[in-house]
């Protein structure tokens, strides 16, 4: 039952005949987990919010980065170093005090997910990488849930609902994913600010759509978005049956952008002399100062000028505040050479600090 200020605040929706009453009610008691709150989660829950989604969760491990700000549009400079999941939760909250907004401050992986996409009834991809896409997908065929996937890639976007009733899953249209020489480096392609926006926004609009039974969804459909020539198309899918007959997660979904650099789990790094390593932080001086766990500060766009310093028979090890940077750092380490380097598994989030 909606209240007198719910009404006022979702008057515009409620003169909708496709949505009415009915459908703001069924959106007040929607479910709905968000995992990504990056460029593609930031304009799902901020709609989804503003529609009135009566409880939203966000899945999100990492934290905020100065990089993140060209189009993470939630997020201000104050936010740097802060965990996207919380932060995200405080500014949703905010911004609709009669929602329910719940962080999961982790990421997802195969140990975690059903316990996470469990309370909820649609599940919305925000993610960014092929390994995140398949084990949401899996999850969502083992639990019955239907998702709303969203992908960007520089100019290009693409939306489509999977696993909704007798629709085609993701391995319906990428029954594999692709080689790694396949696709570019994850940290080299780039993105268009607004891109993740309109994605976005479409993602939510789907999502809208699934709670209310309004319109046509793009179950059975892949909606392609070329935003230099702003032509759209939209591909059939069909349902392949087989893509359903999942019986359990993968151990792992391997990420077509691993650097394939050498981890080191934070246990082992205690155990090691302090004596025999140099420890580098590879984030921007201002999430340094904001917490670290020791050792110095390079950038990792400065760290190709003095990678050949760094050279001195000590153990590197590199660490950002997810394992991301840091795995490209190590990488690029040893192209030059310099052994032993690791990257620190997971960064500072793995090590339970924050």
């Amino acid at each position: 039952m909606l209240s007198p200020q719910e009404k006022i605040r979702y008057s515009r929706q409620l003169l909708l005949t496709e949505i009415g009453l009915e459908g703001q009610e069924r959106l007040a008691k929607a479910k709905v987990l968000v995992i990504g709150a990056g460029g593609l989660g930031c304009p799902v829950l901020q709609y989804l919010a503003a529609a009135g989604v009566g409880v939203i969760g966000i899945a999100d491990g990492d934290t905020v980065e100065e990089s993140n700000l060209q189009r993470q549009i939630l997020y201000t400079g104050s936010d740097i170093g802060h965990g996207k999941a919380i932060t995200a939760q405080q500014k949703i909250q905010a911004a609709n005090p009669h929602i329910q907004v719940h962080a999961h401050p982790v990421a997802v992986t195969p140990a975690n997910i059903l316990a996470l996409i469990a309370p909820y009834d649609i599940i919305v991809d925000g993610t960014d990488n092929f390994a995140a896409r398949y084990l949401i997908n899996d999850a969502c065929v083992l639990a019955g849930k239907p998702w709303v996937f969203g992908s960007i890639f520089r100019f290009e976007g693409q939306v489509a609902v999977f696993n909704h009733q007798d629709g085609p899953t993701y391995r319906c249209i990428f029954p594999l994913p692709p080689a790694e020489d396949e696709i570019p480096s994850c940290s080299v392609i780039g993105v268009l600010a607004s891109l993740p926006g309109i994605v976005g926004t479409l993602q939510a609009t789907e999502t809208i759509k699934l709670i209310t039974g309004a319109g046509q969804l793009l179950s059975g459909r892949l909606l392609l978005i070329d935003a230099l020539s702003m032509d759209m198309q939209v591909m059939q899918v069909s349902a392949v049956s087989s893509n359903k007959n999942i019986q359990a997660l993968q151990s792992t979904y391997e990420d077509a952008c691993d650097t394939g650099a050498a981890l080191i789990s934070h246990t082992l790094l205690q155990q090691l002399p302090k004596e025999d390593i140099l420890l580098i932080d590879v984030r921007e001086p201002s999430e340094h100062e904001l917490f670290n766990i020791g050792g110095i500060n390079i950038p990792l766009g400065e760290l190709d000028a003095a990678g050949e310093k760094l050279a001195g028979g000590k153990h590197i090890i590199v660490y950002c505040a997810s394992g991301v940077r840091s795995g490209r750092a190590a990488a690029l380490l040893s192209q030059k050479g310099i052994q032993p380097v690791s990257s620190l598994r997971n960064g500072i989030n793995g090590a339970g600090s924050r």
